[in-house]
């Protein structure tokens, strides 16, 4: 874990960098607050997923725990598939197979909190 302190932040929408993840064309994730913000237990992403966005099937070693922002997509859950919209709320266990697909002509995101223990991603498909 990073050095942390106990210094509130407040982070602009406009601070935040997004970047393409490699898993997956049209996906992009955007750090809201992490290591450089000095969070001590937790990390806070949003992913964009663009129209037409499919992540593949894997799993991690940490727990997911998400917030719908915007739009309407499919997300898979280990053997089940779900569609979800704003509002919702998701957890993926970990070490639980998921998968998101966004068949829509319209963006979705969501925010994903992380604790911060080492992670590592395996793609199963």
């Amino acid at each position: 874990m990073a050095e942390t302190d106990s210094t509130p932040r407040i982070r602009r929408a406009a601070e935040i960098a997004y970047e393409s993840v490699e898993l997956a064309e049209g996906l992009q994730k955007g750090v809201l607050l992490g290591d450089e913000q000095g969070t001590p237990n937790f990390n806070m992403r949003r992913f964009v997923l663009e129209p037409g966005a499919r992540v593949p099937r894997h799993t991690n070693e940490v727990e997911h725990e998400q917030f719908v922002v915007e739009g309407e997509y499919e997300v898979g859950i280990g053997e089940e598939t779900h569609t979800v919209s704003a509002g919702d709320s998701l957890l993926i266990p970990a070490g639980v197979e998921h998968w998101y697909r966004n068949d829509s002509d319209r963006q979705g995101s969501f925010l994903c909190v992380v604790p911060k223990d080492d992670d590592q991603i395996t793609v199963r498909e």
